[in-house]
C-alpha cells in the first residue's frame, strides 16, 4: 500500500473524519489545530465549572459514524455513549398551542391529528413519504458522492430514474411545497424550519430540503456528556488509527512550489511539508487570503449576499418553571416571513425572532421545571455580517427582550443571572471562524442551483483539498464528516493510493487536542 504524507488544517468534524480515513489506510497524517481541543464549530463553553454545548446539539445519520469507525477497525459505542430520542422536538406558538414531533412517524401523525385535525395527520404521512423518496433519490448520487453540477447528478441518477429526480421538485421553494401538504400554517411554519438547518430561508430554499424530515425520523441521538464528547471520540479514533494531532498549532499560510501546494507555515515560522493538504475551514477563509496567496487562488470567493445564517446565542445556567421543556424546543414567532425578510433583505436582527432552546439536562420526560439550575442554549437566527458590523446593546437588548418575551408568552419562565450567561453574536462568530462574517453553514441554500455552488473536495490548486460543513455535501455534523471522507477519497485517488476508500459518511467523536487557523464543524 502506498503511503503519502498529509497535513490536515483543522480538527473539526470534517478534518478528523478525513484523518481517520487516511490514517486507517496507512498514510502519515498530521492534524494541525489552533485551539486547545478538537471540535471546531462543535464547540463547548464554560460558565463557572459548567460546560455547555454551544454549537451542534444533536447527532443524526448515525450510520455515517458507525461506518467510519468500523472502517478503521473501531466501534463507535466503545468511544461514546449514545441514546436515541423519542421526542425530536417540542414546539410552541403560545401557552396552549404545543406540539411534539416523535421519532416514530405514526406517533407524530397522531400528535398532529390532535393538535390540528385528523386530515392534517394524514397529510403529514403523505409529506413523510415524499421526504423519504427525496432522500432515497439523493443519498447515493449526491450525499455520498462528489457532485458539482445538475448534469453530474443526472449522470449519477441514470436515465431510468429521471422521473424520480423530477419528482423531488427542485424548482419549487420549500415554503410553496409545504403549502401543498399542510393547510394549518403553523405546520407549514414548523416544517419550514428545516431550511434553517442549512442556514437558509424556507421562502428561498428548494423543496428538496424536505428530506430533513426523513433524516430525523431515521434517528436523532443524544450524546451523553454533550456533543463535545463526540469531537473527543473522533480525535481519539484518529490517533488510534495512527494520526498525530497537534493542538495550539496555528497555520499562517499554505506553501506552494508554483504548481501545487507542498505544505504549510505555522505562525511560529515552522514549515511542514507534505504530499497534500486538506483545509478543514470555511472556503471563504481560503478565498479571502487568510491562508496566503496559494490558497486564495484555489477557491472562488463567495459574495456576502450568498452567506447563510449566523446567530445570536445565550448559553446560560438558569432555573426554569412553567413550560415543560424537552431536550429540544422551538418557540415560533407570529410572522415567519418578516423574520427572514429582516435577516436576508434588511440585514438586521429580526424584530420577532423564532427561538430554539436546547435544555441540555433534559430527556424525553415532560417536567415543568427543576429546583436546580440547568444548562440552556437559546438561539435566534441573525444576519452573517459580523465582519463589517459590530453588535452593541442598542441592537442586542431589543432582540433579547423579544426573545425572552416570546418564551414567557409560551409559558417558559427563566430566572437568569448575567454572570451565568454568555452571549455570542455574529461578530463573535466571525472572530471564531474568520472570513465568514459569522455565517455558520457556508453559502445559503437559496435557489435550485445552490447545492451545486458549494465547493467540493478538490480545488483549483493541485495538492489542496477542502473539507467541512461549508463544502459539499452540505452543513450538519454528518455532512461535515462525509465531506472529510470525500476529501480523503479524492486525495488518495489523485495520489494513486493502492488501496482505495469508497465514499463513506459522517463524523462523531471523543477526544484529543489540536490546532489550526480556522476550525470547522457544523451545526
Amino acid at each position: 500500500m502506498g503511503s503519502n504524507k498529509v497535513l490536515i488544517v483543522g480538527a473539526g468534524v470534517g478534518g478528523l473524519s478525513a484523518a481517520i480515513e487516511l490514517a486507517a489506510q496507512g498514510h502519515a497524517v498530521t492534524v494541525l489545530e489552533r485551539a486547545a481541543q478538537p471540535g471546531g464549530k462543535m464547540r463547548t463553553v464554560t460558565i463557572g465549572n459548567t460546560r455547555i454545548d454551544a454549537g451542534p446539539t444533536v447527532l443524526t445519520m448515525r450510520w455515517v459514524f458507525d461506518a467510519l469507525f468500523d472502517k478503521a477497525g473501531l466501534s463507535l459505542p466503545s468511544f461514546v455513549d449514545l441514546e436515541r430520542a423519542d421526542i425530536l422536538a417540542r414546539h410552541a406558538w403560545d401557552e396552549r398551542a404545543r406540539l411534539d414531533l416523535h421519532a416514530e412517524v405514526g406517533d407524530s401523525a397522531a400528535a398532529i391529528s390532535r393538535f390540528a385535525t385528523p386530515a392534517e395527520g394524514l397529510r403529514f404521512l403523505e409529506f413523510s413519504e415524499r421526504a423519504r423518496k427525496i432522500y432515497q433519490t439523493l443519498e447515493g448520487p449526491f450525499i455520498r458522492q462528489s457532485c458539482d453540477s445538475p448534469l453530474a447528478l443526472i449522470r449519477e441518477v441514470g436515465l431510468a430514474r429521471l422521473g424520480d429526480l423530477w419528482r423531488i421538485t427542485p424548482f419549487a421553494s420549500l415554503w410553496r411545497a409545504l403549502g401543498t401538504h399542510f393547510h394549518d400554517q403553523r405546520l407549514r411554519q414548523l416544517f419550514g424550519r428545516y431550511a434553517t438547518y442549512c442556514g437558509s430561508s424556507p421562502f428561498q430554499s428548494p423543496a428538496t430540503l424536505m428530506l430533513v424530515a426523513h433524516v430525523e425520523q431515521d434517528g436523532v441521538w443524544r450524546v451523553r456528556g454533550g456533543m463535545g464528547r463526540l469531537a473527543l471520540a473522533l480525535a481519539d479514533a484518529a490517533t488510534q488509527s495512527g494520526a498525530e494531532i497537534r493542538y495550539g498549532a496555528e497555520v499562517f499560510e499554505l506553501l506552494s512550489n508554483g504548481s501545487r501546494v507542498t505544505g504549510v507555515r505555522l505562525d511560529n515560522g515552522e514549515c511542514l511539508y507534505a504530499d497534500a493538504v486538506i483545509v478543514n475551514a470555511d472556503p471563504a477563509a481560503v478565498a479571502g487570503g487568510l491562508f496566503g496567496d496559494a490558497g486564495q487562488a484555489a477557491v472562488k470567493p463567495m459574495p456576502r449576499r450568498m452567506r447563510s445564517l449566523s446567530a445570536v446565542t445565550w448559553a446560560m445556567v438558569a432555573r426554569t418553571s412553567g413550560f415543560p421543556l424537552s431536550r429540544h424546543n422551538v418557540f415560533f414567532s407570529n410572522d415567519y416571513r418578516a423574520e427572514f425578510d429582516d435577516i436576508f433583505k434588511l440585514g438586521h436582527l429580526p424584530k420577532a425572532p423564532t427561538v430554539y432552546v436546547c435544555a441540555q439536562d433534559r430527556d424525553d420526560a415532560a417536567t415543568a421545571g427543576t429546583r436546580l439550575p440547568e444548562r440552556l442554549l437559546c438561539l435566534v437566527n441573525a444576519p452573517s455580517n459580523g465582519d463589517h458590523h459590530r453588535y452593541d446593546s442598542s441592537e442586542l437588548l431589543p432582540c433579547e427582550r423579544s426573545t425572552f418575551a416570546l418564551m414567557e408568552r409560551c409559558g417558559l419562565h427563566l430566572q437568569r443571572q448575567p454572570e451565568r450567561t454568555l452571549i455570542t453574536t455574529p461578530t463573535d462568530f466571525n472572530k471564531l471562524f474568520p472570513g465568514t462574517g459569522g455565517a455558520l453553514y457556508g453559502p445559503a441554500s437559496h435557489g435550485w442551483r445552490a447545492s451545486f455552488n458549494r465547493p467540493g473536495a478538490r480545488t483549483r490548486v493541485p495538492g489542496l483539498y477542502l473539507a467541512g460543513g461549508s463544502t459539499h455535501p452540505g452543513p450538519g455534523v454528518p455532512m461535515a464528516a462525509l465531506s472529510g471522507q470525500l476529501a480523503a477519497t479524492s486525495l488518495m485517488a489523485d495520489l494513486g493510493s493502492t488501496r482505495r476508500s469508497r465514499p463513506m459518511a459522517i463524523a462523531g467523536g471523543t477526544s484529543t487536542v489540536s490546532a489550526t487557523t480556522v476550525s470547522t464543524a457544523s451545526r
